[in-house]
């Protein structure tokens, strides 16, 4: 007995349908993580340049390790639950899932290297951490919101990448991050990245619910 051949409409509405249903999973989860990721990153930031801008120690720079120890915790536990409550996972979940899996290995990679240069060297590269905040991370975001579809993850990765590449300019040309101006931006820069898509995706999971 031949199989039946499935035509190239019938293969574009599987994968139409395909993409549907996980976007569906994701809005109903991934907006909870973003939440938390994008609140965490805004109250640290927001409290270290508090410090910075009344203490003058840079000391207190240590504290961005407080985003590692927290997210850290949190995103496998919050990850979890989504998967119990969104069941089986299709290939765009395990891809959209790879590519931030690829993301927080380059982050313990980039972490680990400013230790390395600071510890060993004697050499302050941590600047470099907010060029990968505004560039990796934002690509990921974007990269998600074209695989599923949602415009609140393309528009806000692309202003947190628009920010990423100005950050590197300035790195480039030796332009000082100082907190007085570059807090501020680094918060907005999250804020439309994270904190307004989640909300937007917690918002479309209340409607479909």
């Amino acid at each position: 007995m031949e199989e039946r051949k499935i035509t190239e409409v019938e293969s574009i509405e599987i994968i139409t349908s395909m993409i549907s249903r996980t976007k569906d999973r994701l809005v109903k989860g991934s907006g909870n993580i973003l939440l938390m990721w994008g609140y965490l990153i805004v109250a640290v930031t927001a409290l270290i340049w508090v410090l910075l801008v009344t203490t003058k120690n840079p000391a207190v720079n240590w504290l961005w390790f407080l985003i590692w120890v927290v997210g850290g915790i949190a995103t496998p536990v919050m990850a979890k639950k989504e998967r119990v409550a969104s069941g089986s996972k299709s290939y765009t979940d395990k891809l959209t899932s790879q590519i931030w899996s690829v993301v927080g290995f380059s982050a313990i990679a980039s972490t680990m290297f400013c230790l390395g240069f600071l510890l060993i060297g004697g050499k302050d590269s941590w600047s470099m951490m907010f060029a990968f905040a505004l560039i990796i991370v934002p690509m990921a975001e974007v990269m998600q919101g074209l695989v599923i579809k949602e415009k609140s993850l393309i528009v806000g990765g692309g202003i947190g990448l628009l920010t990423g590449i100005f950050t590197t300019c300035c790195i480039s040309a030796h332009v000082s991050l100082i907190a007085t101006w570059f807090m501020p931006l680094f918060i907005m820069a999250f804020t439309a990245m994270m904190i307004v898509p989640g909300h937007i995706l917690n918002s479309k999971a209340k409607r479909e619910s």
